[in-house]
């Protein structure tokens, strides 16, 4: 038997920050190796953030990220790192194109070179416009072990590199990953490594990025898994962390090398002599989160990510008194701080007594800047001048909102965050130019009803905690509203949102029919009605702004229909 002590380095990383990316690389494995480590892990493309989009194809950032990589190396060494064998995620470019690549890095060296082979080209990805899929396979013999490297998506097919890897003979399979997060993903991810290690006839060690870029959050959740299933070492959700273990195995002697299938495999051997014994660290397993946790940290850690990775220092928006405002605002508050929130009380002749105290409420509650900014004068300049009535005037409420938010921003450099959820966005009940301003909305991929859980449950913990509860009870209970004419609630233009939510996951989510939602269930009335105010608002949703993916099909990156377009779904 051969020990081997394994870190899986869950490290944020910022797209096309080289220079910084580089000195995380560094100081995780300079812990790694202070912690007894023999091999680190980096994510995919942890050297150039990811995803990189569009910079694949500018060979300018390809050759600084090979530069980089060979300066990573050197770097390791210099830090008293050389000895350690070191997996990292890069970009590389050869002939044949852009390579979503990984390095394997010793004694100041690049030892092998591999490129992702299986491309995804579904849902947020767009690989095969970016790379070109490799087909060799590197194996480092460290201390007796034969190491074998695969990226992310590579594990999620069927055969391809991990067939390979178990057909040459490998002794640990070492998987690299920018696995976005969407709710109940790890449920997946443990089975799916374990069956992976099966197929490779060798434990699997899963390392995942972690950390917001853009729409994208990812969770980290890195795992280690046996070929008999069993999960040997998990690392806790959206932090970085660095999860080490100790692997006992039984070396299998030399494998196959050349064509093996499909793959051209090679071996380079390090070193043969097995490690002198020591005594192994107990294996840790951390819990996954349960759902509303879950989706509370990636919102937070969406939002943070998304403002100091864009140097933004403060946030502004509107404090309604709703709900979603107030959820948007003990998000701002987790992720920020209080004092970096700024929230603006806008009444109109229509605002209610409550929704301003409840707003004043909200800000005392997270320690936020408050200040209220009437905002009739304007509204009134508006609609003489112009002759406003109806939708006309009370759209221009929400634009005269919106235009003083934009101001408080450029005089001040506050981030703008729009507060509608996906309910609101999927059914146009928004106004353009008006509550839909600002540079990120955070709740832009959760649904009203989960809205209204998440405000529960972020109270809930707070009382658990001894903690005032961040959000006003008022704003959870009372009937939503715009409050842009007399007496007005969201029933008087939508269904009920607990119906609404239903027939929206499954047209949205699960791209059904008008047929397939009439066989659900729903009144065929009330499909008519949703599908229409749907796919109307394409127009909008286009011009929303970035927000925190957390479902399967979020608007933008998942979900893409023309805006022209003359299909409907109609009864048969």
């Amino acid at each position: 038997m051969a020990q081997l002590r394994l870190a899986l380095a869950q490290v944020n990383a910022c797209v096309g920050d080289l220079v910084g990316n580089s000195k995380l690389i560094v100081e995780w494995t300079r812990k790694a190796v202070d912690d007894g480590a023999s091999v680190v892990a980096f994510p995919e493309m942890a050297l150039t953030g990811y995803p990189v989009e569009d910079l694949a194809l500018r060979k300018s950032f390809a050759a600084a990220s090979r530069s980089a990589l060979d300066e990573v190396a050197g770097q390791l060494a210099a830090a008293g790192c050389g000895d350690v064998l070191v997996v990292v995620g890069y970009l590389d470019h050869d002939h044949k194109g852009p390579r979503n690549a990984a390095a394997l890095i010793h004694n100041g060296a690049v030892l092998g070179r591999l490129a992702k082979h299986h491309l995804p080209n579904y849902g947020v990805f767009d690989e095969a416009r970016y790379f070109v899929p490799g087909d060799t396979l590197p194996i480092v013999r460290l201390h007796g072990l034969d190491i074998g490297v695969v990226i992310c998506e590579d594990i999620w097919q069927d055969g391809g590199p991990v067939a390979a890897l178990g057909e040459a003979g490998v002794d640990l399979v070492l998987c690299i990953n920018g696995s976005p997060y969407e709710r109940n993903k790890d449920d997946a991810r443990g089975p799916l490594v374990a069956r992976r290690a099966a197929e490779a006839g060798a434990p699997m060690a899963y390392v995942n990025l972690v950390g917001g870029q853009d729409e994208l959050v990812f969770d980290g959740d890195s795992l280690i898994a046996a070929p008999s299933g069993e999960i040997l070492a998990r690392a806790p959700q959206f932090v970085e962390h660095l999860l080490v273990h100790d692997f006992d195995l039984s070396p299998g002697g030399y494998g196959k090398t050349g064509s093996v299938g499909g793959f051209e495999v090679s071996r380079t051997v390090v070193s043969e002599t097995p490690l002198a014994a020591y005594e192994p660290l107990p294996g840790t397993v951390a819990e996954p989160l349960r759902e509303e946790a879950e989706v509370w940290n990636a919102l937070v850690t969406g939002l943070r990510d998304y403002v100091r990775k864009n140097n933004f220092r403060s946030v502004v928006f509107g404090f309604s008194g709703g709900i979603d405002s107030a959820v948007v605002a003990a998000l701002a508050a987790d992720a920020l701080g209080g004092a970096a929130v700024h929230g603006v009380g806008m009444p109109s002749e229509y605002s209610s007594e409550h929704s301003r105290s409840d707003a004043a409420d909200l800000a005392r509650r997270i320690g936020a800047h408050f200040q209220e900014l009437p905002i009739g004068r304007q509204v009134e300049v508006f609609v003489s001048q112009l002759g406003l009535t109806g939708l006309a005037e009370e759209n221009i409420q929400a634009r005269c909102r919106g235009m003083t938010l934009m101001a408080l921003s450029n005089q001040h450099g506050h981030l703008v965050l729009a507060t509608g959820n996906k309910t609101e966005l999927a059914v146009g009940y928004s106004t353009i130019y008006g509550d839909a301003v600002g540079g990120f909305a955070p709740i832009k991929d959760v649904p009203k009803t989960l809205v209204w859980r998440l405000a529960r449950w972020r109270n809930a913990e707070a009382e658990k905690n001894g903690e005032v509860p961040p959000i006003p009870e008022n704003s959870i209970t009372k009937p939503p509203s715009a409050e842009l004419r007399p007496g007005q609630v969201d029933s008087d233009s939508l269904p009920d949102y607990e119906l609404l939510d239903a027939v929206l996951d499954d047209y949205i989510e699960g791209d059904s029919g008008f047929g397939d939602l009439v066989a659900a269930g729903f009144a065929p009335e009330l499909v008519e009605r949703v599908l229409q105010l749907v796919d109307r608002a394409e127009y909008k949703r286009r011009q929303y702004p970035p927000g925190t993916k957390i479902t399967f099909k979020a608007f933008g990156r998942d979900r893409r229909l023309p805006i022209t377009n003359a299909w409907r779904e109609h009864r048969a």
